[in-house]
């Protein structure tokens, strides 16, 4: 009964943790990628889309994101979601497709953006408790039901706490390797 528990719950904890990854690959590093713009929404035929359901993002250089519309008359558009974002990425365009030029990330912004990090893992082991906190309750209530016997809950307790410790090392590992990255010149 306990695993049957555990189990139903494992996608909730991979759920949070997959969008730990999501939000971390948004974090600017020194380096251009297509994550940086995955919150970019585009005002398009009268609704608003992510920018990549309207265009394809590519990496050009080490610095250069290149934006290519998949409807040429959505470039203004699209450049005006990308200055809406307030990313601090300055558009420009040749009619034919969109070039972002990363500019270089001095001291003072490397060191916000791993206070970003720290913050983002924190709200990721947020998640993860709160989704522990869901599987304490289920197991609880199978207590009181008779399902299972206190010695069960300790052990199933005992196992979801091995579980927790697990994805919350993922989120550190993940954390600091962003880290690593951003203050990489």
């Amino acid at each position: 009964m306990i695993d049957q528990i555990l189990q139903q719950h494992q996608e909730n904890f991979k759920k949070v943790l997959d969008h730990f990854k999501f939000e971390l690959g948004s974090v600017r590093t020194g380096r251009a990628n297509p994550a940086l713009l995955a919150t970019v929404q585009v005002e398009s035929y009268g609704a608003k889309m992510p920018l990549e359901h309207v265009a394809s993002i590519t990496v050009s250089d080490a610095k250069t994101l290149t934006i290519s519309p998949w409807d040429k008359g959505q470039i203004p558009a699209i450049e005006k979601g990308i200055q809406m974002a307030n990313l601090g990425f300055n558009p420009s365009n040749d009619g034919v497709v969109i070039r972002i030029t990363l500019p270089s990330l001095n001291e003072e912004r490397r060191k916000e953006m791993v206070k970003l990090v720290g913050q983002l893992a924190e709200k990721g082991k947020i998640g993860v408790r709160n989704a522990r906190e869901d599987v304490i309750k289920e197991m609880k209530k199978a207590e009181t039901d008779g399902k299972i016997s206190k010695d069960d809950l300790t052990h199933g307790q005992r196992k979801l706490q091995e579980q927790i410790d697990k994805f919350n090392d993922e989120i550190k590992q993940h954390a600091e390797t962003k880290e690593k990255e951003v203050m990489t010149v």
